[in-house]
C-alpha cells in the first residue's frame, strides 16, 4: 500500500461562537520534515488549502517523530459566496471538521 502524501496535520480545532474555526492545532510539512506544534488561524489555514497543500485530520503518534495516524482530507468548499472548511466528503453551511477534538 502506497503511504499518503501530505502538507500538514491538523490535529485539534477551536471555533467561534459562530461555528466558524477561529485555529487549529497542527504540523505543517518544512521540507522533509514536518514541524512541532504550530496554532494557525483560519486565514492562514485557508490559504494553505487554496495554495494546493494536502492537509488531513489527524494525530501524530508518540514517540514516533513524525508519523502521523491520518484520517481524512481538509476540503475548502464554497456555500452561498462564503469558504467554508469540512473534512472528508461532508457538506455543510458552516465549518465542521468532523473528527477533529474541539478545544
Amino acid at each position: 500500500m502506497a503511504k499518503t502524501k501530505f502538507d500538514g496535520v491538523v490535529e485539534a480545532v477551536h471555533y467561534t461562537p459562530l461555528r466558524q474555526v477561529e485555529w487549529v492545532r497542527a504540523y505543517l510539512r518544512r521540507g522533509m520534515v514536518f514541524t512541532d506544534r504550530l496554532l494557525v488561524d483560519r486565514q492562514s489555514l485557508v490559504e494553505h488549502l487554496k495554495s494546493g497543500k494536502k492537509l488531513m485530520a489527524g494525530k501524530r503518534l508518540p514517540l514516533m517523530g513524525g508519523t502521523f495516524e491520518v484520517t481524512h482530507p481538509l476540503r475548502l468548499i464554497e456555500q452561498d459566496g462564503r469558504d467554508v472548511l469540512v473534512v472528508g466528503d461532508e457538506q455543510a453551511e458552516h465549518d465542521y471538521l468532523e473528527g477533529v477534538p474541539v478545544i
